[in-house]
């Protein structure tokens, strides 16, 4: 018993004929005619009594008439709800990491749930290293992260060019190069927990410069790397715009300084695996981020 002989049965009872059956259903009477039988067969039981030429529905093709109808019904909605999965809706596993969630996402999220409130978008964040590794194991549909991923897994669009500076105590004095830092001696470093890229950027910069390092503390959050840092605890690498734009209040606490081209930029891309198959929800949060990330340099 499968849907097409559900629906066969439906015209069947409904017309009261199998001629009328045939017509509705665009196909010969002897197809309605062996469909029927096959279908009583099945099922072991009569659907309707052939008296005088008429058919007349019998107690259990009533029993399966609501059935039918049911099935036929939730077979209908389901086919309308796959269509119309081309918009987006349903849920939306994003990741980012914490200083892109703190300083560019909300706009983006306020944009993108007053465009489309049937999506239920879920924000996780972590360090690069744990984000990837969520959406290569499908916990997360997509993720912002330090690019570039090099993985063969991995689908990555650029979203931002972000600039990275150092920070140190106000009272600090100015380092123009990392000889000055060498100059100040072994250094403490403030980071995120290892795996984050601009912790690993900052460690590869000085072990080439020959920088010593004393320590590297590890925090889970910006505002406790601000906190040790202001203190005079030691120095870190984070974005510009998270001074600039979140951090105002910081003024006479914390100094910032430049650090070489090839340290500073980095490109923020978002990524997702490239298995999975397309996903409307996904891409209208792409669009939001271009549309709210252009002022900070998003990439076409």
């Amino acid at each position: 018993m499968d849907l097409a002989d559900l629906r066969l049965f439906r015209a069947v009872a409904e017309e009261g004929s199998v001629t009328r059956a045939a017509q509705r259903l665009h196909t010969v009477q002897s197809n309605v005619t062996t469909r029927l039988r096959l279908l009583e067969e099945s099922l072991g039981t009569p659907l309707f009594d052939r008296i005088n030429r008429r058919l007349v529905i019998t107690p259990a093709g009533s029993l399966l008439e609501s059935y039918a109808d049911r099935l036929l019904n939730l077979a209908d909605e389901a086919r309308d709800a796959v269509r119309s999965a081309a918009a987006p809706q349903g849920l939306l596993r994003l990741g980012s990491m914490e200083t892109t969630a703190a300083t560019r996402l909300p706009a983006v999220i306020a944009d993108f749930r007053r465009r489309h409130p049937q999506v239920e978008l879920r924000l996780a964040t972590s360090h690069t290293a744990g984000l990837v590794q969520d959406v290569l194991a499908h916990q997360l549909d997509a993720a912002l992260v330090a690019g570039p991923i090099n993985h063969p897994d991995l689908e990555q669009l650029p979203v931002i060019r972000e600039e990275l500076v150092l920070i140190s105590a106000a009272d600090w004095a100015p380092i123009a190069s990392s000889a000055d830092l060498v100059a100040r001696g072994p250094v403490e470093l403030i980071t995120f927990r290892e795996g984050c890229s601009y912790r690993q950027r900052l460690l590869d910069w000085l072990w080439r410069d020959g920088v010593p390092i004393a320590r590297t503390s590890s925090f889970g959050t910006f505002e406790a790397i601000v906190g040790c840092v202001a203190a005079g605890m030691g120095v870190s690498l984070v974005p510009r715009a998270i001074i600039k734009g979140q951090l105002d209040d910081t003024a006479g606490v914390l100094r910032v300084h430049p650090v070489p081209d090839d340290v500073a930029w980095v490109t923020t891309v978002m990524i997702w695996h490239k298995a999975r198959s397309r996903q409307p929800a996904r891409e209208a949060f792409a669009g939001s981020l271009a549309a709210k990330l252009g002022e900070y340099g998003a990439l076409q």
